[in-house]
This record gives structure tokens, sequence and C-alpha cells, in this order.
């Protein structure tokens, strides 16, 4: 039996075991039920508060977040509005640079066109001065020409080419007092060698050495002429005259293509053709002249020195040609000597060959009678000769024996 309690009205009383047990799994049953009822409200109360208080914290974070996003999107305005505004200051800057070269290229165009426009009428007005100029020369020219062409038409051939001469006599004539008063300038008559030049120009000097000597050939033609001549035509004979009147120098003074830019330039060299020979024109006749003779006066006293170095020596030149004619007949005779000692010397060689072979042979004849006679001492004996043959031995023992 077991005692209770009553918790009303706290009345004590007896129940047997299994009321007991009934009674109190029906308690246990309300405790528990009342236990888990409150655990559960709990933990239901729990749960609220930990969901209210995460959705606390993270509403915070979010509203922190939101705040941080606010402060970043500002910071990005601000930044943007400070690109933009440095970005348009760039642009004005950019703009107003540009414009101000754009001002200045201007500026400089229009001063290079004021430039080129006054350079334009200058040059204009420079080449319409010279274009007149020119102009006026030309018609000068031309009225020359046909001045040239009036007077050539009314003379000969002929008579052109002694004008010519007449005019070179003329200008040295008239200098001859004053600057060749030493010289000669006469006319080439001899014509032994079957031509001739026009003038020969000579200068000496106080003693008659002479300076320079000049050959002179005039040329001129007519433009009615029907063959026109070339100066080129008349060099080889030139020259040729040269020589044969023993000039240092050779002058054609022409008139000759008188459309020549070369010959026209007045003094033209032909030296590369024949020896010391020019190609003049008229006006250039007493300058070349002169020219020469300045360049002669500079080498006159080597000349001098020479001509008479050239007196002193023609003894000591006799003796020395006297010289040279011994020094070759000495040196014919020491070379016909020197080859005939050569071939002297080549038959005695010849001859010291054929000696020495002979040597040779009687030294190998000698020694072949030296074996022969080695083997007849050696080999030529009664036991060697008679060495497998007992027949012979036995006689020549016998012929011992009878002995």
């Amino acid at each position: 039996m077991k005692n209770i309690t009553c918790p009303n009205c706290n009345t004590a009383f007896k129940i047997d075991e299994s009321g007991y047990e009934s009674i109190a799994k029906q308690v246990r049953d309300n405790e528990f039920h009342s236990e888990l009822r409150q655990r559960l409200d709990l933990a239901a109360k729990e749960k609220e508060d930990a969901l209210q208080l995460q959705k606390s914290e993270l509403r915070s974070l979010l509203l922190e977040e939101l705040a941080k996003k606010e402060r970043e999107i500002e910071g990005l305005k601000a930044q943007n509005d400070k690109a933009d505004l440095d970005k348009k200051l760039s642009i004005s800057d950019a703009t107003s640079t540009l414009e101000k070269q754009i001002a200045e290229l201007k500026s400089k165009l229009e001063l290079q066109n004021k430039e080129a426009d006054l350079e334009k009428r200058t040059l204009a007005e420079k080449y319409q001065t010279e274009i007149r100029t020119r102009e006026e020369i030309i018609k000068m020219k031309e009225e020359e020409i046909e001045r040239h062409k009036d007077l050539k038409a009314r003379l000969s051939t002929k008579m052109v080419g002694e004008s010519l001469e007449q005019h070179c006599e003329n200008e040295f004539n008239r200098l001859r007092a004053t600057g060749f008063r030493s010289a000669q300038f006469e006319k080439d008559n001899d014509s032994s060698s079957g031509s001739k030049a026009d003038y020969i120009f000579r200068e000496f000097g106080a003693d008659g050495v002479e300076m320079i000597s000049i050959c002179f050939e005039m040329k001129n033609e007519s433009d009615t002429t029907a063959t026109k001549k070339k100066n080129e035509d008349f060099f080889k004979e030139l020259d040729k005259d040269r020589k044969e009147k023993k000039c240092e120098y050779a002058i054609l003074v022409s008139l000759l293509e008188a459309d020549s830019e070369l010959y026209n330039t007045g003094i033209v060299d032909v030296s590369h053709r024949y020896e010391k020979m020019y190609v003049i024109r008229p006006q250039f006749f007493i300058p070349m002249i002169t020219l020469l003779r300045n360049a002669a006066l500079s080498s006159y006293e080597t000349k001098q020195a020479l001509a008479k170095e050239r007196n002193y020596n023609i003894d000591i030149t006799n003796f020395e040609d006297r010289i040279n004619k011994f020094k070759e007949g000495f040196e014919y005779n020491v070379d016909l000597a020197r080859r005939k000692f050569d071939e002297a010397i080549g038959e005695i060689d010849k001859t010291i060959t054929h000696l020495q072979k002979t040597k040779e042979a009687l030294l190998s004849s000698g020694n072949n009678l030296r074996l022969a006679n080695d083997k007849a001492q050696n080999q030529l004996t009664i036991r060697k000769l008679t060495h497998g043959n007992p027949g012979m031995g036995e006689r020549f023992k016998n012929l011992d024996g009878d002995e």
C-alpha cells in the first residue's frame, strides 16, 4: 500500500500499488507534458529572441552596408564631378591652346602670303627689268650681227682673212714702241717646207737669249662660203709649222665657229691634243701675247743660266761623248770576253763531267778486278776444286806422291 497526500486538501489516504502506479503515471504524464510545453515555449521564445536578434543584427549590417555604399556612391559622384570638371578644364585649355595656335598659324600664313606676294612682285619687276635689258642686249647683238653679216657679205673670203691679219698686225704695231721694243712680229714668207705660218713672234733678252716665240695662224671665212671650216681642221698644220719654225707656242686667231660656246669664251687651251697650242678670238690677241710673255719672263733667268751653262759645257759634253763611246767599246769587249770565258768554263765543266764519268768507270773496273783477285786467292785451291770430286782428289794425291 502507498500513502499519498492530496495536493488540494492535504488529506492523506492509502492506495494500492496498481492505483498508485496509475496515478503516478498520470502525474508524470501531466508533468512531462507541462514541462515539455514549458520547454517548447521557452525554445520558441529563445528562437524568437534569436530570430529578432539576428534580424536586428542583419538590419544593422544592412544599414551599415547601405551607408557604406551610399558613401561610396557619394565618393564616386564626387570623383565623377571632379573628373567632369577636370575634363571640362582640359577641353577648355586645349581649345584655348588650339585657338591660340590657329590664330598664330593664321597670322603666320597671312604674313607669308604678304611676303610671297611682295617677293612675287619684286621678282616680277626684276624679271621684267632683266627681260627688258636682255631684249635690249639681244636687239643690240642682232644689230651688230646684221652689221657684221652685211660687212662679210660685201667682202670675199680672201679679203676677210687678210682683214683679220691686218687687224692683228695693226694692234701689235700700235703697242710695239711701248710694250714690245725688243720683240719681232713679222709675216712668215718662208714656204720652203711646203707650208708657212701667217706671223712669227719672237722676243729676245739683252744678251740675245730668246725668251719666247709664238707661231700665229689667222683664220676667218664669209658666212656665204660653201664649205664651212672648223678650228680643229687647222691644228695639225699649225703644229707642223710651229715645229718647223722652232717656236715654243702655236696660236690660232680665229673667227670660225662663231656659234660655239667653247671658242666664244675667248681663250681655249688645246694642249691635250697638240703641245702648247691655243685658240683665241681676235680681241684676245694682245692679252694672250702679254700673258705668255709675262710667264716667259719668270723663266728668263733660268734660260740664261742654261744657255751659259750650255756654252761652258760644250767641251765637257764632247768629252762625255768620247767617254761614253769608250765605255760602250769597253763594255762590248768586256761582254765579249765574259761570253768567251763562260764558254770556256762550260767546256771545262763538260770535260770535268766526262773525266768524272771516266773516273767512276775506272773505279768500278778496279773494284771488279779486286773482287776477281779475291776470288782467285780464296776460291782457286786444290781442296776447293776437288771438293765433292773424289777422283780428282786421288789424282792430285798421286801427283804429290810421285814427286
